[in-house]
């Protein structure tokens, strides 16, 4: 079996592969104050519940967007494990060709979701991932990552109306009926939610015509996805679990590339 593990900034979502199959997986917050003690107590109580047994793991995977957790958890991985952890990035074979201007700076968690996109779905792909930032990625038809937006998400955006302004207050993650909020908390879910995806329509539809290649296929991906994704039309699919599948790809590949050698 095979421990994939991606570490965002607000979550991590660890899965486990038996064979090709992710028999199951789970989310918990990215809290940078646990120890590698407290992880490895949380990760055996995800494993006893879902009827895994550690001795199992014959690898792990991790793709990590958070420096200051990658102790803990590698060193988790260790003692509670036994097993030495591939880390995504430099040296490791993803399959995907970094084209811009400094591929150390490109999230390992972007690469992860390419990755998954190319094996799963196919090349040229425009991949939206809605999480704690907004980040849309282009691969193009010969497997090159050739670049990017960021933006707030829908989080940051919420909290920095309620951080910033003195009269508007905190709000559910909720999609509104109207575009017109008769109310305070419609009127926020409406600007920010719709903005979101009237703001990834137009990048996609941009991205699209910048690439200039046919049969772009559209993915979305990330934890608020099911959030916005359903509204905006340039997307062609949703796969929350992209960033595992793109792990475990990227575990087959090195693994293939280990055996030649």
């Amino acid at each position: 079996m095979i421990l994939v593990m991606n570490i965002g900034n607000s979550n991590v979502v660890l899965g486990v592969y038996q064979g090709d199959t992710l028999s199951d997986y789970w989310r918990m917050t990215s809290n940078m104050g646990r120890t590698s003690d407290e992880l490895g107590m949380l990760a055996l109580d995800l494993f006893d519940r879902g009827g895994f047994d550690k001795h199992d793991i014959t690898d792990i995977v991790i793709s990590s967007v958070v420096p200051n957790m990658m102790y803990p958890i590698e060193h988790m991985c260790r003692k509670y494990f036994g097993l030495e952890p591939m880390v995504l990035g430099v040296g490791v074979k993803t399959g995907i060709n970094i084209k811009v201007d400094n591929p150390r700076e490109v999230g390992s968690d972007q690469i992860a979701c390419s990755a998954g996109a190319v094996v799963h779905y196919g090349c040229p792909v425009i991949i939206a991932d809605f999480g704690t930032a907004t980040t849309i990625c282009a691969v193009n038809g010969k497997r090159e990552y050739i670049g990017c937006s960021i933006s707030p998400g829908v989080k940051i955006s919420m909290d920095a109306l309620y951080q910033r302004t003195a009269q508007l207050p905190r709000v559910e993650l909720e999609t509104p009926e109207h575009y017109i909020g008769k109310n305070t908390v419609e009127a926020m879910q409406s600007g920010i939610v719709y903005g979101i995806v009237g703001q990834a329509t137009y990048l996609i539809q941009k991205m699209k015509e910048e690439m200039g290649e046919s049969d772009i296929q559209v993915i979305a991906t990330g934890g608020l996805s099911r959030l916005i994704a359903p509204h905006v039309p340039v997307i062609d699919r949703t796969d929350h679990l992209l960033a595992l599948k793109g792990l475990k790809a990227i575990h087959d590949r090195n693994k293939r590339e280990e055996k030649r050698k």
